[in-house]
């Protein structure tokens, strides 16, 4: 089904396709374009705040200057990604239904040190790397990647929390530092947010939520779009509500069928086929950021996983194509960064991107996750 790298063997079974480039697809410009017209509209729907709109500014040039050095490390023949999905702990206080996390990345390691992950963020600032999305588990359990974000204010840190173990102290730190975006996950109101992570969880976020906008924080809210609750998260009625609360930026996140038995929760043809014109009326309406994933991969050329767009870390080291892919023939514990972005796989998934293309919903890669098993190391002793 893929094309191995070009500068690997090939097995057999796996047919050859054009790679990007033979393609003639020079999607890393339309990804360094997509992410400067980002932070574009974050300037402009910013304004009202002089101090996030400057800082925003600054963030332009920060990203272009990224963006050039991302361009001088590919003349050295490394592919370095403009985003890192780094999930920086295996712990987490609460037991979501439909959990990707906990079913993909049972921990075997246990988390990273905190020198680890502060050698990590420090070579992707050398890298060129302007952007880092930071999940878990619940990425709060680890209160020091408060003070590495800090250190790294060139790199924008989305925050991906449950908004649980928010407290006064956490605010404080949030409010110190502008390059930190933390994403409250919602799911809905309270039927659909307790009915997935846990009774009294949608209560507590209604005042954790006035907090972020009492203290001016730029903050986000993260959906994951289920077939149930597609009607609300992407409905003017709740969208209206949270942007009356502060909200500036809405994340949607397509749900993936990882676990067994929630294949019913994947949004139907016609619901996935409405997002891109719903995310376009509401970026035209409202004065804050919408972002849908997977979003529209064919701009694109495909899908941007395995460092086309971004890799992911794992809490035990692994680098990965993406968080629903938990597939790696190199680990962060035993190398530094620049070394695991020569990743063998890596390569290969990046030359095959035309071939992922979603079919039943989610990650294209968790589809082909067959075809990905069958590239691993030792698949092929």
């Amino acid at each position: 089904m893929f094309k191995k790298a070009t500068f690997m063997s090939r097995p057999a079974a796996l047919e050859p396709v054009d790679s990007d480039e033979e393609q003639g697809t020079h999607y890393t410009r339309v990804l360094n374009k997509a992410l400067l017209y980002f932070f574009r509209d974050a300037l402009r729907i910013s304004l009202k705040s002089p101090r996030q709109a400057l800082f925003f500014l600054r963030t332009l040039g920060w990203q272009a200057r990224a963006a050039r050095v991302r361009a001088r490390w590919k003349q050295q023949s490394l592919h370095v990604p403009a985003v890192m999905i780094f999930s920086i702990t295996h712990r987490c206080n609460l037991h979501c239904k439909g959990c990707y996390a906990q079913a993909l990345h049972p921990s075997s390691k246990g988390d990273m040190s905190e020198e680890k992950l502060r050698s990590i963020f420090e070579e992707a600032r050398e890298l060129g790397i302007g952007f880092a999305v930071l999940a878990g588990g619940e990425p709060l359990v680890r209160p020091e990647i408060l003070d590495i974000t800090q250190q790294h204010p060139e790199i924008i840190s989305l925050l991906i929390t449950n908004g649980t173990l928010i407290d006064d102290a956490v605010l404080d730190r949030f409010q110190a530092q502008r390059n930190l975006v933390p994403v409250v996950s919602i799911e809905g109101y309270e039927e659909d947010t307790d009915g997935r992570r846990g009774e009294g969880v949608y209560q507590y976020l209604q005042t954790v939520i006035p907090r972020l906008q009492e203290r001016g924080i730029f903050y986000a809210v993260s959906m994951t779009v289920t077939r149930s609750n597609y009607d609300t998260v992407m409905g003017a009625p709740f969208v209206e509500r949270l942007i009356g609360l502060g909200c500036q930026f809405f994340l949607y996140l397509e749900y993936t069928p990882i676990r067994e038995g929630t294949e019913d929760w994947v949004i139907t043809p016609d619901q996935r086929a409405r997002i891109a014109g719903t995310m376009s009326d509401y970026r035209s309406k409202y004065p804050s950021l919408f972002v849908a994933v997977p979003g529209d991969e064919a701009t694109f050329g495909g899908c941007l996983a395995g460092g086309r767009g971004f890799v992911h870390i794992s809490a035990d080291g692994d680098l990965e194509a993406c968080p629903f892919a938990p597939y790696s023939d190199t680990n962060l514990r035993e190398m530094s960064l620049q070394e695991g972005l020569r990743s063998e796989l890596m390569a290969t998934i990046r030359e095959n991107a035309a071939r992922l293309k979603r079919e039943r919903g989610g990650c294209a890669l968790w589809g082909k996750r067959e075809a990905i098993e069958a590239l691993m190391p030792q698949a092929r002793e």
